[in-house]
């Protein structure tokens, strides 16, 4: 937003977003003592916020305080990069031919905003269709479609240009701007890199970006739980949904998404493996199920009478949400107090680790966790115990 609004009522201050700010949404958040009214698209705040609000948003955004009882006085802030302020008295004030109109007690008592206003869209309906209708036809899965979908769309609501007006150089300032923006990763980035490269390519049938060079990406080692701490986070979980979830995750080197959507089905008590179904890559392959793991499903799918999916959701017919799992694991993970920066992948990653310190083959650990290049396995040989893998320090030979 290029202006924001502060409407200080009799016990309560409300900052309506009549536009979308992520900056000015972190701000606010920052601040403390709000909440998110998502009907009405604003932040209300205790009125004894009023001082600490004018300055956080002030420094990073022009902002009109408008009092309930006022008689339509109105303060200024920060407009025109200067640190001034000003108060005016009157239906309406002009500052350098900005305008502010007069806000009757009627409209702040209760008070009611427009709706967000966004962008129009530029990504017209046939292409949609032609894009989708090529994805479908190469059986890209549903996700890719919708993530494909939703680049293409975003970079041409952005930059306000129709597919075919968009230049290499239009693609280059969208990525910028992403990275500016600080809400994207790199592989958010190179996600909408791939998405702006198939349509040029197999939709405008255009070749003008296919030696567009990717974002650089981050080479971060994975974060790793040691066993005790795997032991303590297990022990410590009482539900036995959740504990059987994150004993999956662990003992089988499951994503997320693939623990999630297991059924009863996929669970091979004879042979002691996991079937994984369409897994990244639309790729089946199968995975360890442990003994005791084994044990603890043919106990629970007896208890809870599991027919279909091993974590049913709250909606019926629904596996449990992605999202859910993680909050399942991070409470577990506060639970155990351990204060690593660790998602649910971590255990998966843990898995890894611990095979390879054992002395498992690397490439049947590739194997297990479907990944196509050893190269991405390779990475947990930096997160291994030297000890374990019989590593030795020149320091420790000579003496």
């Amino acid at each position: 937003m290029e202006v924001a609004y502060i409407f200080c009522g009799s016990d309560s201050i409300r900052v309506p977003f009549f536009d979308y700010d992520q900056n000015l949404f972190r701000l606010l958040v920052s601040v403390g003592g709000g909440v998110w009214d998502n009907k009405q698209q604003e932040f209300v705040f205790r009125k004894d916020k009023t001082p600490e609000l004018t300055r956080s948003i002030s420094s990073a955004v022009s902002c009109v305080q408008v009092e309930e009882n006022s008689q339509a006085q109105f303060q200024y802030f920060g407009f025109f990069e200067r640190s001034w302020q000003k108060t005016v008295t009157g239906i309406s004030a002009n500052v350098n031919k900005f305008s502010v109109k007069e806000i009757s007690n009627e409209s702040l008592s209760p008070f009611s905003f427009p709706k967000p206003v966004s962008l129009p869209e530029k990504f017209p309906e046939h292409w949609r269709i032609k894009l989708e209708t090529e994805l479908r036809a190469r059986k890209y899965s549903p996700r890719t479609r919708r993530i494909y979908i939703f680049f293409n769309r975003l970079i041409c609501r952005s930059l306000q240009k129709l597919p075919e007006e968009l230049s290499p150089e239009d693609i280059t300032h969208f990525l910028s701007d992403m990275e500016k923006s600080g809400k994207y990763s790199v592989s958010a980035m190179n996600l909408a890199l791939s998405a702006i490269k198939f349509f040029f390519k197999n939709i405008l049938q255009n070749d003008q970006i296919a030696d567009r060079h990717r974002p650089r990406q981050d080479e971060r080692l994975p974060a790793v739980l040691s066993t005790d701490e795997i032991k303590k986070i297990l022990s410590l979980e009482k539900n036995p949904k959740h504990r059987l979830l994150l004993m999956l995750a662990y003992s089988s080197g499951l994503r997320v998404s693939e623990v999630v959507a297991l059924k009863r089905e996929h669970i091979d008590f004879s042979r002691k493996v996991i079937y994984v179904r369409l897994g990244k890559g639309r790729k089946d392959r199968t995975t360890l199920l442990s003994e005791k793991a084994a044990q603890f499903i043919e106990e629970y799918c007896k208890h809870f009478e599991i027919q279909t999916w091993l974590f049913p959701g709250q909606r019926a017919g629904r596996h449990l949400s992605i999202r859910s799992a993680q909050f399942i694991f991070d409470k577990a993970v506060r639970q155990a107090e351990i204060r690593k920066k660790v998602s649910i992948h971590g255990l998966r990653h843990s898995f890894a680790t611990h095979l390879l310190e054992s002395g498992t083959d690397i490439r049947y650990i590739q194997s297990l966790l479907g990944h196509i290049s050893l190269r991405t396995t390779e990475r947990y040989t930096h997160v291994a115990r030297r000890s374990v893998l019989k590593i030795k320090s020149p320091l420790d030979t000579i003496f």
